[in-house]
């Protein structure tokens, strides 16, 4: 499998504010491993793919699949509705020898005001997070809390020289309190609504 070289822990950008210890950093490449397939590669601190997804249809596709670096997968993403009553829907992938069985519905994101993202988790009352910046092509944007504290991060990748990357080469920062495969799933699902992936 594909390695990037991690940057060193001080050489990495800190633009949330608060606390940045404890928060993990992955790097999202919105480019599929496969040829001529849609999708995304997620390196972890490491430098190794530690996720990807993989699209072998148009992008944008009505179901999607996260999966782990021996490609089992972890996460089911559907696209349900049409136009402005369009939502995602997330159920967690639960395997019994071998066999993928699909757990209850974890989450859901639909569009909400103001070019964000509403997202509530199943069996909960209302929004539980927002996503920030979903309009438009713009790589920067931010998952909030219900508090509106910052749990997640998005910015285009820096080196340690400070170049600036491509606009599909990310930066994602994971507060210690939000689980990171919800995190990793809302960058997917963020990249199918705007059709990136």
């Amino acid at each position: 499998m594909a390695k990037i070289q991690p940057l060193p822990a001080a050489a990495s950008p800190s633009p949330c504010s608060g606390d940045q210890e404890g928060r993990q950093a992955y790097t999202v490449w919105m480019k599929s491993l496969v040829f001529n397939g849609n999708g995304c590669a997620v390196y972890g601190p490491d430098g190794a793919v530690a996720f990807r997804v993989d699209n072998y249809g148009c992008r944008g596709g009505r179901e999607v699949f996260f999966m782990d670096r021996e490609g089992n997968s972890l996460i089911r993403i559907r696209r349900k509705g049409f136009g402005m009553f369009r939502r995602w829907e997330v159920c967690r992938c639960a395997h019994n020898g071998g066999k993928e069985e699909e757990a209850t519905p974890w989450f859901s994101v639909r569009r909400a005001e103001k070019g964000g993202a509403a997202v509530a988790m199943h069996g909960g009352a209302g929004t539980c997070y927002t996503i920030d910046g979903c309009s438009g092509s713009k790589s920067e944007y931010r998952v909030r809390g219900v508090d509106g504290a910052v749990v997640a991060e998005v910015a285009r990748k820096q080196t340690p020289a400070g170049v600036v990357l491509g606009e599909d080469v990310l930066t994602l920062t994971v507060a210690p309190e939000v689980e990171h495969l919800l995190a990793l799933g809302l960058v997917v699902v963020r990249g199918l609504m705007n059709r990136s992936m």
